[in-house]
């Protein structure tokens, strides 16, 4: 389509469609006129029937009237609120399918983006990929003078509520129905967005997989939390394996779901997971991987790909809570983490000290900073491990990481688009990706997690 030229659609529109593929967003995509449509929970080889919702320059949304002809690889999604909620995208998809549509998103953004064409091994998927979330984050509302608590609804922060999630541990799912009950039976206000009003804002559930406890937190609008005696006594008889209760203090206007604050209502403030015979104390604000048996087996293929023999210096940067720094040390001579969140890097020392582990050493400051600090006092890496946030690595550290001239880079990445980009950018300083692994972290969405080795042209 010509740039002067208007789209061969309008909004409102029925049009029929066939689909050819998926984008990064678990959409299907068709084309009119070589002009892009996007219909979320079409399929490839689906003929819809749809209408045009809103327009862009190069593409435009639609949403499913009818389907014409449906894919071999269409199933009839086990959750009676799939289309309304937007906790997932692919639940009506073969999980089969799901996994090769991964392996391809991965394929397809390093060609794209990278310019790159390198092994992409079949995505690792789950032998029983249900119930797999080890945290739930559930908004609050009212409506009608009903409390809600569930998720949001797909392109609105309207609340479907929860009924019964397939993807949650279901004590997390526990924990907010009880808590929704115990919050309309004392009366107390739930949170309401327009007006920033109310109280309880947010539920957070957290389900240890080792232990089977629970760590429950509630995001209040204020410090006052009126019969709160009453709630915790409430939500100790509804779940009986609950061994921690806190209160988070959020009173910000936005979609941030943590404050800054927090008060112990009852119990201990948080909880012990493990992984890989590893112990992990997880509190209310620590990043931890919410699929705890796929990120044993992404932090496994990320030492795999490292390939330690014992005599390294590894730098581990955006390391979190110390996930992968603990797995590396076991193999390494020593491991430096760095890390932005100062939480986080107190949660990684508390994490080392837990498991007797010596050999690592923390760092908290933006990566940026804190690694050419250190490469001017004479510290050098024979390999780097990096797990960068969705926006990916900042251009200054993948200079400094070049600089530093590891044999090794092991690249996690939660999305192939900036993934993409930071390897062509390591590509044109000296380093080759030589293979990506998939593994699928959260199966029935469309994300998709990615180990990628990295090595130096010498």
């Amino acid at each position: 389509m010509g740039k002067k030229e208007k789209p061969p659609v309008a909004t409102g529109e029925i049009i029929q469609l066939q689909i050819d593929s998926l984008n990064h967003n678990g959409e299907g995509v068709g084309r009119i006129s070589g002009y892009a449509v996007f219909v979320p929970g079409a399929l490839p080889g689906e003929l819809v029937q749809a209408k045009v919702i809103s327009l862009q320059k190069n593409y435009c949304r639609a949403l499913i009237e009818s389907v014409t002809q449906t894919s071999p690889e269409r199933l009839e999604p086990i959750c009676d609120q799939y289309t309304a909620c937007g906790g997932c995208q692919l639940l009506h998809l073969a999980y089969g399918e799901q996994l090769r549509l991964k392996q391809k998103t991965v394929e397809d953004a390093l060609w794209r983006i990278g310019g790159l064409q390198i092994p992409v091994r079949p995505t690792i998927g789950m032998d029983e990929p249900w119930h797999y979330r080890n945290k739930a984050q559930v908004p609050v509302a009212v409506q009608n003078g009903e409390i809600l608590a569930g998720f949001y609804e797909k392109r609105s922060h309207n609340i479907v509520n929860l009924k019964r999630c397939h993807l949650q541990h279901p004590d997390n799912d526990q924990v907010a129905h009880a808590v929704r009950r115990i919050l309309g039976e004392l009366k107390i206000p739930a949170y309401q967005e327009n007006t920033h009003t109310g109280l309880v804002r947010h539920i957070l559930a957290r389900t240890s997989f080792s232990t089977g406890n629970i760590l429950a937190v509630i995001i209040t609008n204020g410090r006052t939390f009126p019969r709160k005696e009453e709630f915790v006594a409430g939500l100790r008889r509804a779940v009986p394996n609950i061994t921690g209760i806190v209160q988070n203090i959020n009173t910000r206007k936005g979609n941030t779901i943590l404050g800054p604050e927090e008060i112990i209502l009852w119990g201990q403030p948080w909880l012990m997971e493990t992984l890989d015979g590893l112990q992990f104390i997880i509190s209310p604000r620590s990043f931890f991987q919410v699929n705890p048996l796929q990120t044993e087996v992404l932090y496994r293929k990320a030492v795999e790909y490292a390939a330690l023999t014992g005599s390294e210096t590894v730098f581990d940067l955006y390391c979190g809570s110390g996930t992968i720094s603990l797995f590396l040390a076991r193999g390494a001579c020593r491991v430096i983490g760095v890390e932005s969140v100062e939480a986080a890097i107190k949660d990684a020392r508390e994490n080392a000290a837990l498991n007797g582990i010596t050999n690592v050493e923390f760092h908290a400051g933006p990566a940026e900073k804190i690694v050419p600090t250190l490469l001017k006092e004479g510290e050098k890496a024979d390999v780097v491990v990096v797990d960068p946030p969705r926006k990916g690595c900042d251009a200054a550290l993948l200079d400094t990481m070049a600089k530093m001239q590891p044999q090794r880079i092991v690249y996690v990445s939660c999305n192939p688009a900036t993934l993409a980009r930071d390897l062509k950018i390591l590509h044109q300083k000296g380093y080759i990706p030589l293979e990506a692994q998939p593994v699928d972290m959260f199966p029935h969405t469309f994300h998709v997690e990615c180990v990628v080795l990295i090595t130096r042209n010498i």
